[in-house]
C-alpha cells in the first residue's frame, strides 16, 4: 500500500486559472475583513502559473475591477485598450465589412495575454498568503464516508511507461480541505467525475464545445488596439466558426480560429482550416513580413445558460470554465470565470465561519444564476444554438434575438452532444487541404515546437482507448480516422502494420491538453487522463 504525505488546508482550489485565483484572492480578502485566518491552497498541473492558460483574449475588466480595484497601480499586464472593432464576412478572395454586433463592441476592454494576466494574479494571491503548488496534477478526488468531497490526491511522479516505479518515484500527496473548489477549466477531468457522481447535469442540456487554435506573431503590421473578427471562408456555411485577429503592443498580433465541435464532416480539420485562413489576402498582408513566435490550442465551452450544471455538491463547488460560463457571442469568459470565483469564495467563507463545511452550499449556485453572470448567459442563450441550422439562419436568428427580442425570447434552443453530430464518410467527400508553405502556414509538428509542450518520455500514456478495437473497426472504417483530422498536435496517426492493416498510433507526448479528442470521438472511446504534473504546453506568453 502506498504511503502518502497528507497536507491539510481550510480551502483547496484545483486549478490556477482566472476563476481559481480570483477565488483564492477573494477568500483571503474576506478572511482579513472577518478577522479570520483561513489557509488557502491552489494546486496547478502546469509547470508554472499561466502555463496552461490559453485564450484570445480581449478582457472585460468588470470582475477585475471588483476584485482588485487598484489593478492599474499594481502593474497588471492589462495595457492595450481596444481602439477599433471590425467584423467582416470573408469569401475566398474578398472581405465584406459588417456592423459589429453589440456583443462584439469592445470599447473599454483590453487586448491581453491571459497567461500573463493569470501569472500576475498568482503573484497577487501569494502576496495575500495563498499557497500555490504548480507542477502538481490533481488526479483523484477524496471523499469521506458520507460521500462528501474532502480534497484530492496529486498524481504520482516518476512512474515508468510499463507501470513500474522509476528511480525518481514520488507518490502523490493527499491534499485535504474543509472545502474544495474545482477550477480546472474547460472539460476538467476531475470536474467531469464529480458531475457524474453527483448527477450535476441532470435537467440541463448537454455541454457543447469548440476548439480554438491560436498563433502569436511578431510583425511590423501590428496596430495596437485593433480587433478583427470574421465569419465565412474557409468554413462551409453548415459549420459554425470564425476567426479573431487581435493587435497587441510590442509589434505582436494574436490570431486564431474557432470551430464548433458539432461539425458533421469527418474529413474536416480545424487546424488545416486555420492554416488556410491565413492565406486570405486580408490576413496574409499582416503576416508576410512577420514571424510566428508561439502556438497553442484549447477547447472552449459553448453550451451557455441551458448547459449549466448544478454548481455545488457536498463539500465542493465548481467555478469558471469548468462550469461552462463562457459568453459565446462576446467570445469572453475570463470575466465571468473571475466573478464566479469571487461568489464561490464568499459562499465558502460563510460556510467556514458557520462551520457548515460538509453540506451542499446551494446558495452559491443560486448566486451565480442571479448575478450578472446569469443575466449575460440568459440573454445570449439562443445565439450559439441558432447556428446549428447553418450560417445564414444563424445570422438571422442572432439579429432577431439581439435587436428585436433583446435576449428575452419566450423559448430556449437546445444542444446535442458534439460527438453524436459527426457523420460517416458515406455522406462526405475528402477535403483537399493545400500543403503548408512554411511562411504563412505550417505543419502540425512544425507548429508544435512553438507550443512549449513537454512530457516525460517514459511516463505512462495519458490518452487511452476504452476498447482498442473500435479505433479501426469504427473510427477508421466508418469515419476515416477523424482523430487524425481534429487533433491540432499530431497525437493520432493511422499507419499500416506489418500485415498492411491499419492501426492507430497515439503520440501522447505531443498532447497540448486541448481535450478535443475527449469531446469529439464518435463513440467516446478516447479517455483523457491526467499526465504527470508539470507536463504539457507552456502558454505563458500567449
Amino acid at each position: 500500500m502506498t504511503v502518502r504525505e497528507t497536507l491539510e488546508f481550510d480551502v483547496l482550489i484545483v486549478g490556477a486559472g482566472p476563476a481559481g485565483l480570483a477565488a483564492a484572492i477573494h477568500l483571503r480578502q474576506c478572511a482579513e475583513k472577518a478577522g479570520q485566518d483561513i489557509s488557502v491552497c491552489v494546486v496547478e498541473k502546469g509547470a508554472e502559473v499561466g502555463a496552461h492558460t490559453l485564450a484570445g483574449a480581449v478582457l472585460e475588466t468588470r470582475a477585475l475591477d471588483e476584485l482588485i480595484p487598484d489593478w492599474r497601480d499594481k502593474g497588471a499586464p492589462v495595457q492595450t485598450a481596444v481602439t477599433h472593432d471590425e467584423f467582416c464576412f470573408l469569401t475566398e478572395n474578398k472581405k465584406f465589412k459588417l456592423p459589429p454586433p453589440p456583443q462584439m463592441c469592445n470599447k473599454g476592454n483590453y487586448i491581453v495575454s491571459l497567461g500573463r494576466v493569470v501569472s500576475w494574479l498568482g503573484a497577487q494571491a501569494e502576496t495575500l498568503g495563498v499557497d500555490i503548488f504548480p507542477g502538481f496534477a490533481a488526479a483523484e478526488v477524496l471523499y469521506d464516508d458520507n460521500n462528501t468531497v474532502v480534497g484530492v490526491v496529486t498524481g504520482d511522479m516518476g512512474v515508468l511507461k510499463n507501470g513500474d516505479k522509476g528511480s525518481n518515484y514520488q507518490p502523490g500527496v493527499e491534499l485535504r480541505a474543509r472545502r474544495t473548489i474545482f477550477a480546472e477549466g474547460c472539460r476538467g477531468s476531475l470536474t467531469q467525475l464529480v458531475m457524474k457522481k453527483y448527477n450535476l447535469t441532470d435537467g440541463c442540456c448537454p455541454q457543447t464545445y469548440a476548439i480554438g487554435i491560436k498563433e502569436l506573431w511578431e510583425t511590423s503590421a501590428a496596430e495596437p488596439g485593433r480587433v478583427l473578427h470574421s465569419i465565412g471562408w474557409p468554413l462551409s456555411t453548415n459549420t459554425y466558426g470564425g476567426s479573431f485577429v487581435y493587435h497587441l503592443e510590442a509589434n505582436k498580433i494574436a490570431l486564431g480560429f474557432v470551430v464548433g465541435l458539432d461539425y458533421r464532416n469527418p474529413y474536416l480539420s480545424p487546424y488545416e482550416e486555420f492554416q488556410r485562413f491565413k492565406h486570405h489576402q486580408a490576413i496574409a498582408s499582416l503576416l508576410r513580413d512577420g514571424r510566428r513566435i508561439a502556438y497553442g490550442a484549447r477547447a472552449l465551452n459553448e453550451g451557455g445558460w441551458q448547459s449549466l450544471p448544478k454548481l455545488s455538491m457536498p463539500g465542493a463547488l465548481i467555478v469558471g470554465c469548468a462550469a461552462g460560463l463562457l459568453n459565446v457571442p462576446k467570445i469572453k469568459g475570463a470575466h465571468t470565470a473571475m466573478k464566479s470565483g469571487m461568489l464561490a469564495a464568499q459562499a465558502t467563507m460563510d460556510a467556514l465561519v458557520s462551520d457548515n463545511v460538509a453540506t451542499d452550499i446551494t446558495d452559491y449556485d443560486t448566486a451565480v444564476r442571479n448575478s450578472w453572470i446569469g443575466e449575460e448567459l440568459r440573454r445570449a442563450r439562443n445565439i450559439r444554438p441558432g447556428f446549428s441550422r447553418g450560417l445564414y439562419l444563424g445570422l438571422a436568428n442572432a439579429a432577431l434575438d439581439t435587436y428585436v427580442l433583446r435576449g428575452r425570447a419566450p423559448w430556449t434552443f437546445k444542444h446535442k452532444p458534439d460527438h453524436t453530430q459527426l457523420e460517416t464518410t458515406a455522406k462526405h467527400k475528402p477535403i483537399d487541404y493545400p500543403k503548408p508553405d512554411g511562411v504563412l502556414s505550417f505543419s502540425r509538428l512544425d507548429n508544435l515546437a512553438y507550443s512549449g509542450v513537454n512530457h516525460e518520455a517514459d511516463q505512462p500514456a495519458h490518452l487511452r482507448l476504452r476498447e482498442p478495437v473500435r479505433a479501426v473497426e469504427v473510427n477508421w472504417k466508418q469515419y476515416a480516422g477523424p482523430e487524425a483530422h481534429y487533433c491540432p498536435a499530431g497525437v493520432y496517426e493511422y499507419v499500416d502494420d506489418e500485415a498492411g492493416e491499419k492501426k492507430l498510433v497515439i503520440n501522447a507526448q505531443n498532447c497540448v491538453h486541448c481535450k478535443t479528442c475527449d469531446i469529439k470521438d464518435p463513440t467516446q472511446n478516447i479517455q483523457w487522463t491526467t499526465p504527470e504534473g508539470g507536463g504539457g504546453p507552456n502558454y505563458k506568453q500567449m
